[in-house]
């Protein structure tokens, strides 16, 4: 098992597996992971719950990525303009797909190699999003699609 690495980012498990969202400061992690916890609340998604924001703890463990809050933050969200918020969290949840927020490799039609990632040595999904474009509508095309094709 690797040692745990932890990172800027947010994480929200959407239906079985966490979308991990990275990117730079101000970029929109936690506003993304409002949306997502929006979808699911008005039915676009089936099922979505934070399981950590600002910074999130990844391990290793038997070839899956583990995500889980940090201790001090777990239940918390930063909301701009308004603070940080407490909700209901998974304390931790398998990483299944990794949206990167203001990637400057983003294309507008990627080829397969740069749809994929590696997390603490897991090769995982990635959906690469350019600065200034909503990632919600390519994050939703994913999760939406039919059988695992995200996975």
């Amino acid at each position: 098992m690797a040692p745990a690495t932890t990172v800027h980012a947010s994480a929200v498990l959407v239906g079985a597996r966490a979308v991990l969202i990275r990117g730079p400061s101000g970029s929109g992690k936690s506003r993304l992971a409002l949306e997502l916890l929006e979808a699911a609340r008005t039915g676009t998604l089936l099922f979505a719950r934070l399981v950590a924001d600002d910074r999130v703890h990844l391990d290793n463990t038997d070839g899956r990525l583990l995500a889980r809050p940090a201790e001090a933050l777990a239940g918390l969200i930063e909301v701009r303009g308004v603070g940080l918020l407490r909700m209901a969290y998974e304390p931790s949840a398998v990483v299944g797909l990794v949206v990167d927020l203001a990637a400057p490799d983003a294309e507008r039609l990627p080829d397969q190699g740069r749809r994929k990632t590696k997390v603490s040595g897991i090769a995982l999904p990635r959906l690469a999003v350019a600065s200034g474009l909503a990632p919600l509508p390519g994050v939703l095309t994913l999760l939406n699609s039919p059988g695992d094709s995200w996975i």
